[in-house]
């Protein structure tokens, strides 16, 4: 049964997302092109833009990446967004993250007393597995100074964006409770993790906005079998328990389309199911969300938020894998994008 003045795709999947790159400056027309051709025929309905420190941050210009996204190639992209009945969650990795490969972010190169693991050093050739057991750095929550500065970068972008919810990612988060660390060691992996995911969300809820996450810290890795990548292997996963209500939970599975939405449903979280590469698994997801909802009750059967996709190259390689102007041999290209037709053709089957 739809609500009033609800369709029954807007009632079913309330949330048909779309979550990628922001586009270099020099990208936004086309960008700007795709959304209007691709995403709003598709339905689209939010875009998750992954922007990091790739605009021109006014309180904090010291952290902008080279050539970033001025305010006026991000109002080029709300107007287009507010046209297309598409809202935009923007986002910056907080917590984890923090340095990618060999190379470390703009928060730690700037700020590297923010360092969680400052006795690790980042190799010349980074290589995985290591021994420093190195995916990607983090800041450490407890640093008296990190909020003051990640609040400010926070606050600007989703106000440029005109946005009412913030991603924080905050996901395959490996190093948190450094034994190391003057604040941190000896403290509880989850409190420390839901103590960051508390506190920021406390304070976008200062302005009624709303907190975004990946939900991987929030699964036992071992008790599941999901492992270190899409669960928890350093006890984080108890944090599900402490944290507030209101996160919006991103449920990313790729391999296998598994029952993980029903859990943070069941916990009580809003959830969004994110696939990337396999049609096969996102229309699983698809179908198991709306399965979830006929067959719960409204308590849960609310929580399930609908689908995003998700695309992990950066716009300007997606749109030309996209349109076939440059080979797709590179398989996880070719497999998102055929990912997002899929699902999607699915989705506007809904009437």
């Amino acid at each position: 049964m739809t609500l009033q003045g609800q369709s029954k795709l807007d009632t079913l999947v309330p949330v048909r997302g779309f979550c990628i790159s922001a586009p270099g400056p020099a990208d936004v027309k086309d960008f700007l092109s795709f959304i209007k051709k691709e995403l709003i025929p598709r339905k689209v309905n939010v875009l998750v833009l992954r922007v990091e420190y790739r605009y021109e941050y006014e309180s904090h210009p010291e952290l902008r990446s080279e050539n970033p996204l001025t305010k006026e190639d991000v109002k080029k992209i709300v107007k287009v967004c507010k046209e297309g009945n598409i809202r935009i969650v923007p986002q910056v990795n907080l917590l984890g993250h923090q340095s990618w490969a060999g190379t470390i972010g703009n928060l730690l190169k700037v700020y590297p007393q923010f360092d969680e693991n400052p006795e690790v050093a980042m190799p010349a050739d980074y290589k995985w597995p290591n021994d420093d057991g190195l995916y990607c750095k983090s800041y450490c929550p407890l640093h008296p100074e990190v909020h003051g500065v990640v609040f400010d970068i926070m606050d600007e972008i989703v106000e440029v964006f005109e946005a009412d919810a913030f991603h924080a990612g905050m996901d395959e988060v490996f190093y948190i409770g450094n034994d190391k660390c003057p604040r941190c060691g000896g403290r509880d992996k989850a409190e420390l993790f839901a103590g960051e995911v508390t506190k920021i969300r406390n304070h976008l809820a200062l302005k009624n906005r709303e907190l975004w996450i990946w939900g991987d810290r929030l699964i036992d890795g071992k008790t599941t079998g999901m492992g270190m990548w899409e669960a928890s292997l350093n006890n984080t996963h108890r944090a599900i328990d402490m944290i507030p209500k209101d996160v919006v939970i991103n449920d990313w599975h790729y391999v296998k389309a598994g029952p993980s939405a029903a859990y943070f449903a069941m916990k009580g979280f809003k959830v969004v199911s994110c696939p990337w590469r396999y049609g096969n698994v996102a229309k699983a997801q698809l179908q198991y969300n709306l399965l979830y909802r006929e067959n719960s009750n409204p308590e849960v059967g609310g929580k399930f938020e609908g689908m995003m996709q998700t695309i992990w190259t950066d716009a300007r390689t997606f749109m030309d894998q996209y349109y076939g102007k440059i080979s797709s041999a590179n398989e996880r290209g070719r497999d998102q994008v055929e990912c997002f037709k899929e699902l999607f053709d699915e989705i506007v089957k809904i009437k």
